[in-house]
């Protein structure tokens, strides 16, 4: 028996699966990795940050955007869907579909069991070669806790664990600041 090995594929090829496809696939080194769907909490809290961060960006010349709005990580090649996206300026993107960011100046992942390690980890290793990223957010669903990073100017990454009902994360890039009572709105945690 003779073992078969696996082709990966390009970034072309992906691009071509995945804008005819029915459910989303991230892409690294490669393989596609098919997303599973997102539990109520993790939703809510999508909906209460997309929220929050659209009202406080009103006539400021920032976009933002929910889970559908694929990054692509140009050093390493990856495609993401990170639940929300904010770019401030004019969006680049990676061709005339105006479905692959390139220029995020901030994202956010809210975390699940299945990902928590890896959106902590390596995709936040891949996140950081962007060089438009001024921030990244990672948020519990399970409890009331939340991961602030914050690029300095001198490239380094400072991190900011933030936790409790009462307090706020503070998004000086994009001069926002979220209620962590607000973004954890109608989420009952397990």
């Amino acid at each position: 028996m003779s073992a078969q090995l696996k082709t990966k594929l390009t970034a072309e090829e992906y691009l071509a699966i995945e804008r005819k496809a029915e459910r989303k696939s991230e892409f690294y080194d490669g393989e596609m990795f098919l997303m599973s769907g997102a539990t109520r909490e993790h939703n809510l809290i999508v909906t209460n940050i997309v929220s929050e961060l659209r009202n406080q960006l009103k006539g400021k010349p920032c976009e933002t955007y929910p889970s559908d709005m694929r990054v692509r990580v140009p050093a390493t090649e990856t495609y993401t869907y990170p639940d929300v996206v904010v770019v401030c300026g004019e969006p680049q993107f990676d061709d005339k579909e105006f479905d692959t960011l390139l220029n995020p100046s901030l994202i956010v992942e809210v975390l699940s069991r299945s990902t928590a390690s890896y959106d902590k980890g390596g995709k936040f290793a891949h996140y950081r070669t962007i060089e438009s990223l001024k921030e990244y957010v990672v948020v519990a669903q399970d409890r009331y806790e939340i991961e602030h990073h914050a690029k300095q100017t001198d490239g380094r990454w400072v991190l900011t664990d933030i936790g409790g009902l009462d307090a706020n994360v503070e998004l000086g890039s994009i001069e926002c600041s979220l209620s962590v009572r607000e973004i954890y709105d109608r989420v009952a945690l397990k």
